[in-house]
Order: C-alpha cells, then structure tokens, then sequence
C-alpha cells in the first residue's frame, strides 16, 4: 500500500542513490534515506536496471531489489487512466522530448497527489504541467 506523503523518484536520482560512484551519490542518497517513502513507477525500475548495467554498477541492481523486497521502496504499476495520461504527456512534450518513463513519473505523481519529484532532470520537470498544482517542486 502506498503512502499518502511518499516522494516520487525518476530514474536518475535512484540510480545515483544506488551507485557509489555517481557524482550525485551523496545528494540522493541523503534524499532517499531521509524519505519516510519513496514511489517509483515500475518503469523506473527498468530503466534503472540498463543503466546500471551499462555503466558497469550491477550491484545497484541487487540493492535495488533487496529495497523492494523489504518495502523500503515502492513499486507503482501503471493503470489505464495512467496509460492514457503518459500518451497525452508524451504527445504535449514531444518537443522536449520527454520520454516514457519521465511521463510515467508525472502520471504517478498526479495519481498519487504528489507536490514533490525527486530528479536530476530539471530541463524536463520543470517544464510540465501537472494537473493537480501549479508546477512540481523538484529535489533535491
């Protein structure tokens, strides 16, 4: 079950949460470990994975998985109405563009009723609009 203040992370600020030698590594993981709970939508989860695994950080892969495990962090799976907001998304900003798995931290974020991202990727999350407030505070 999901929390009612939890802090919905893209990939970026996961991955360097994970990985050690990530140059954001301790802003993130900071972020993280100061999170009563955090959301991922379970795009998130997958992108996290080839990331890591192009960069040679497959031991973020198993610290992911142990996180899910023991519900540190929670994975959103996307619905329909979500389906149906990511394409929107993903059509209003394809000029940015903004991709899948960004789009599907937007539609958790509304679902969820979230003020908060957790991102690196400023030039795209401060761009969208989301439907529920102004604008996202984005962190860290």
């Amino acid at each position: 079950m999901l929390e009612s203040a939890t802090l919905v992370c893209d990939t970026s600020v996961v991955f360097a949460a994970l990985d050690r030698n990530d140059p954001e590594h301790t802003r993130c993981a900071a972020l993280v470990t100061s999170s009563r709970s955090i959301t991922v939508p379970a795009a998130v989860v997958v992108e996290v994975d080839w990331l890591a695994r192009s960069r040679g950080a497959a031991g973020a892969i198993d610290s992911l998985l142990a996180s899910i495990a023991d519900r540190s962090l929670n994975v959103a799976n996307l619905d329909e109405e979500d389906y149906r907001r990511v394409r929107r998304l993903v059509q209003d900003y394809a000029d940015l563009p903004l991709e899948l798995v960004d789009a599907a931290v937007v539609a958790i974020a509304e679902r969820l009723e979230q003020t908060r991202i957790a991102t690196l990727d400023h030039r795209h999350f401060s761009v969208v609009r989301p439907l529920h407030v102004e604008a996202f505070e984005l962190v860290p």
